[in-house]
């Protein structure tokens, strides 16, 4: 790897890891306070008291000194010990780790298994030479979609609570890891059976393949090296997938109560236990970059020596339209329900209703304390898809301005996007507080590196153009080019790509939500109304459903709108990755 590429990866990482060390001072809230509640409820906050506690914890040091400090004891295996138990926080951080390598280990068979289902006809058909056209994958892409939390709560209402197959809550055996599992790996195996189904066709149409079915190779074989083929280039977008999976754990960790590393971040970030918050994020992050560099070695091993420095990639395949059905209908059906919760009262509390089925004053129910469930769905659409389109206009904007320095942008953008955006939320909220503008701020900042590489090759596309050449030859001041021609050149295409990624953005915002990290009650945000139903989803399904239902909708309009604007050109010209941090 040049050392160009190489020095940008390690900066992201080291101000990655300082950050984290930096926490306590980042937070900028008083962390003697949270300690001396946690450790008695009833002692008076004096200022002696919280100075003694300052004192003790080293929090009376500035920011250089606390980074050190904990470097320092991160080197000799010394992560210190938790400001609400004061137990050491090592072995608790190893034992959640193990819980989450365990489930992550059986999400990627599932992954595995899910994606060889998906992309085995492509493979097939392939092989025997009768694929024409497009790869398909509708479902792939669907599935693909789905964020980890909203598969984990409709996994939870149907099959645990509804079919009573699989135990709902806990950490006891290996019934209880089967639900986890089928909700971290159903996502990621459709984004890799997605990946390759969309390549397949492109390698088909290789001459090679051709050749060797005239040379009487057998479809066995002629698909093995089509796998082969594919693999190596999109090994990359491949360690994102699994990078995804530490972020996708908080979440699930968390619907089914499962003592993991994710779960152990999130309410330590809760508790302001900042020790354990450092712990668990660097864990997470430093698996995030374990896997990106196993996808490497993998992609390595799989070139051989032969082409280990050559850059391999594959054509792009052309894709149609996905029609203007399912588009329509994921539009019109929200917005005939938030149009009709507009019109009701959201925070009207009717204690006789609390829970209460679908009538005519509530058409689809209430809530715990009585809410119309319909009014707070409908009022919860500006809170939901409101923030994200301020969120999508700041990550355009900054994409547009790093567009035009690729070179310092780039490795710090490849280490932001392995970045999911829990992980974010997480350490913003440990900074900010849980709250829309921690949650905004976290999204936003995982949220450009995708339109950064848009922006970046179409600056390249434009400068190299035959007629921004003659402008520099005839003597055109530098800022005029770039004002009038390379300009909007470049902003058209990433705005149309920009509102596609728009429905992502939602639901990372919502993920948030549900986890307790974005907007706070009694907000109607749609993640936070599928959190507060959940546990009292036998008594009122609808109460969950439903903004389950809006986040499902929303969930395949960004299939549909990804779909058919991969067949404009604007998106065509350069390579966007999917993956990990798109979520």
């Amino acid at each position: 790897m040049r050392v160009g590429v190489l020095l940008p990866r390690v900066g992201a990482l080291a101000v990655i890891i300082a950050a984290v060390g930096a926490l306590p001072w980042l937070s900028g809230r008083d962390a003697a306070l949270s300690v001396l509640r946690a450790r008695s409820a009833e002692q008076e906050p004096t200022p002696e008291a919280l100075e003694a506690v300052r004192r003790e914890l080293g929090l009376d040091a500035g920011p250089a000194e606390l980074l050190g400090d904990w470097l320092g004891g991160l080197a000799r295996g010394d992560l210190g010990r938790s400001w609400v138990s004061g137990g050491e926080v090592l072995p608790s951080v190893l034992s959640g780790l193990g819980v989450s390598l365990t489930l992550m280990g059986a999400a990627m068979v599932v992954a595995v298994l899910s994606a060889a289902a998906l992309c085995a006809r492509t493979v097939v058909r392939g092989a025997r030479g009768t694929l024409r056209g497009g790869s398909g994958g509708g479902v792939a892409a669907a599935l693909a979609a789905l964020p980890e939390f909203l598969v984990a709560t409709i996994l939870l209402i149907v099959v645990s609570v509804w079919l009573g197959w699989f135990p709902p809550y806990g950490w006891a055996g290996p019934r209880h890891l089967v639900l986890p599992a089928l909700a971290l790996g159903v996502p990621a195996g459709a984004v890799l059976g997605r990946l390759v189904a969309d390549a397949l066709p492109a390698v088909v149409a290789e001459r090679w393949v051709g050749l060797w079915r005239s040379a009487g190779c057998t479809p066995s074989v002629i698909a093995w090296a089509l796998l082969r083929r594919v693999l190596p280039a999109l090994m990359p977008q491949i360690g994102l997938v699994v990078v995804g999976l530490t972020g996708g754990a908080v979440a699930v960790e968390t619907v089914f109560a499962v003592p993991g590393i994710g779960r152990t971040a999130l309410g330590a970030a809760e508790s302001q236990d900042l020790p354990v918050l450092q712990a668990s994020v660097l864990a997470l992050v430093l698996l995030g970059v374990l896997a990106g560099a196993l996808a490497g070695v993998v992609r390595h091993r799989l070139l051989g020596p032969g082409l280990r420095d050559a850059a391999l990639s594959l054509p792009a395949p052309t894709r149609g339209s996905s029609g203007r059905v399912v588009p329509i209908v994921c539009a019109v059906v929200p917005a005939v329900v938030v149009g009709a919760g507009l019109l009701r009262e959201p925070l009207r509390l009717d204690v006789a209703a609390r829970l209460a089925g679908p009538s005519w004053a509530h058409p689809l129910g209430t809530d715990s304390l009585g809410r119309d469930v319909l009014a707070r769905v409908g009022h919860g659409a500006a809170a939901t898809l409101g923030v994200a389109v301020a969120v999508c206009l700041c990550s355009y904007v900054i994409a547009i301005v790093l567009g035009f320095v690729p070179g310092p942008a780039a490795g710090v953008a490849e280490a932001v996007n392995a970045v999911p955006p829990v992980i974010a939320g997480i350490l913003v909220a440990a900074v900010l507080g849980p709250g829309v503008v921690g949650a905004s701020v976290a999204v936003a900042l995982v949220s450009w590196p995708p339109l950064a590489a848009h922006a970046a090759a179409l600056v390249q596309e434009a400068r190299a153009a035959t007629y921004v050449t003659a402008l520099r030859a005839i003597g055109s001041p530098p800022s005029w080019i770039l004002l009038r021609h390379v300009l909007p050149s470049v902003a058209g295409p990433v705005a149309r790509h920009a509102v596609l990624r728009l429905p992502i953005i939602a639901l990372a915002l919502a993920s948030l939500g549900f986890l307790g990290l974005g907007a706070q009650p009694p907000a109607p945000e749609w993640g936070l109304l599928l959190a507060e139903s959940l546990p009292y989803v036998e008594r009122a399904p609808l109460a969950a459903l439903t903004p389950a239902a809006m986040l499902l909708l929303l969930a395949a309009l960004a299939v549909s709108l990804s779909t058919r604007g991969r067949a404009g050109s604007g998106l065509r010209r350069t390579p966007i990755v999917e993956g990990a941090g798109a979520r």
